[in-house]
């Protein structure tokens, strides 16, 4: 089964607050939720007081990583936050080198004392 069927046959509408006004109707399906990987090694940490819940992230594939050949770069703002857990990124990776439109945002910020769970993000179509 393709990937976004088998995602939409599993996606979730997100809440009414992220959805586009009704005069451009507009529906978000949630594709996954997900930890911040690599967070001591970006610039997460530097940015953190800046950071909301709800804020827009690019996705960038970095096909060519000598660590993973399936690595999702996260950015915020052109600044490299961390990456998709390894674990979590296979479908990502092959759906963006499709060019499926995938889009990402802050779902939640806590101040843990362990960094791989201070910050978590969804992915989703529109």
């Amino acid at each position: 089964m393709p990937f976004l069927l088998s995602v939409l046959a599993f996606a979730a509408v997100l809440p009414a607050h992220a959805q586009a006004p009704a005069s451009q109707p507009s529906v978000r399906l949630l594709v996954q939720s997900s930890p911040l990987a690599g967070y001591r090694y970006g610039e997460a940490a530097r940015v953190w007081p800046l950071l909301k819940v709800g804020d827009s992230l690019e996705l960038a594939r970095e096909p060519d990583n000598a660590y993973d050949p399936n690595a999702v770069r996260v950015e915020w703002r052109g600044r490299k936050l961390g990456y998709v857990p390894r674990n979590e990124n296979g479908a990502l990776a092959w759906a963006m080198d499709r060019g499926d439109g995938l889009h990402a945002r802050v779902s939640r910020l806590s101040e843990h004392p362990n960094p791989r769970r201070r910050i978590e993000f969804e992915v989703y179509v529109e």
